[in-house]
């Protein structure tokens, strides 16, 4: 018989209103989905860190991912882990970057709290409990089950600030649906090999990561000193990778001391490699040492640059890593 793992983190699923003051319990939030317990799957559910996803850290989203990990290990045929919605796009990369089971690795949340009218996470956990046990999920990575749709931790984004459909695929689309119970898998995600789970907890304080946002008349003033505090750096471009022409000599600098990544502020598509070459460009850039993020927005590209750094990977490694996974 199938069995699954939920693993109850916090967020707005676990908010029980103004009645009381602790969150919910993972107990708590499985009781109150209706035809849950008609699925007939066996459900273990255990807490785990229970904190708003914006407190979460990378050593705790590792620590709930060898919890996962150690659940399969032992029989578990696929792992759903609740929690808030505010950074779930980036844990839920950084589970599928590590992950290396077959088995499902499903995050999913909720917008409205349950005692609002029109409570998501009921559907949400139920949801993503079918995506959980299907075959059809199978060896797909890590994904992100919202609103009965199926995406890709790779590529998922959240694009709204309180609607239930928030969580979205701008590059791809979701990967399937749940459609009356049934989970209909359209896409299969391509898969890469996990990086190794084994990060040196010192190494990974250690390894910070600044992320620059790239604005209207930018003279990278908010980068002075950064080679000092930081280990690397991810630069949100305009548009397909562009930056002030002024902006890019000092790029050019940190690029000298620590790997700095190339990404687009957009939200969506890739940057460019070859198609504009003045001042600022993209061309530019990779001249003084950038390293091409293609298809990976700002904050996927730094979850993956800190993982690599963590790792004691080089910049030649770092090079390679995202041209095979950006």
């Amino acid at each position: 018989m199938l069995s699954v793992v939920l693993l109850a983190l916090g967020g707005t699923i676990s908010v029980p209103g103004t009645a009381r003051g602790a969150r919910l319990s993972g107990a708590e939030i499985t009781a109150a989905v209706p035809g849950l317990a008609e699925l007939g799957v066996p459900l273990d559910v255990r807490d785990v860190h229970a904190v708003p996803s914006g407190s979460l850290t990378f050593a705790q989203v590792l620590d709930v991912i060898a919890v996962a990990s150690g659940a399969v290990a032992e029989g578990a045929d696929g792992v759903v882990v609740t929690q808030g919605t505010d950074t779930l796009e980036e844990t839920g990369f950084l589970a599928d970057l590590v992950w290396p089971h077959e088995a499902p690795f499903v995050l999913t949340g909720a917008m409205r709290q349950p005692a609002m009218a029109g409570a998501d996470g009921p559907g949400n956990v139920l949801a993503a409990v079918r995506v959980a046990m299907a075959r059809e999920a199978r060896g797909a990575g890590a994904l992100v089950v919202l609103n009965d749709e199926v995406h890709a931790a790779r590529w998922v984004r959240k694009t709204h600030s309180t609607n239930t459909a928030t969580f979205a695929s701008p590059s791809t689309g979701p990967l399937g649906h749940v459609v009356e119970g049934r989970v209909r898998m359209l896409l299969a995600p391509p898969r890469h090999e996990p990086l190794s789970a084994g990060f040196d907890r010192e190494r990974l304080e250690a390894a910070r990561v600044a992320l620059h946002v790239v604005t209207l008349d930018d003279d990278g003033t908010q980068l002075q000193g950064l080679e000092t505090t930081h280990s690397g750096l991810v630069v949100a471009g305009f548009g397909v990778g562009h930056v002030p022409g002024v902006l890019a000599p000092r790029l050019g600098a940190l690029a000298e001391q620590m790997p700095v990544v190339l990404t687009s502020r957009t939200g969506s598509g890739s940057v460019l490699r070859h198609t504009y070459s003045a001042p600022g460009s993209e061309q530019d850039l990779r001249r003084r040492g950038l390293i091409d993020g293609g298809f990976l927005d700002p904050y996927k590209a730094r979850v993956l640059l800190r993982l690599l750094l963590a790792a004691g990977a080089g910049r030649g490694d770092i090079a390679e890593v995202f041209a095979l996974r950006g």
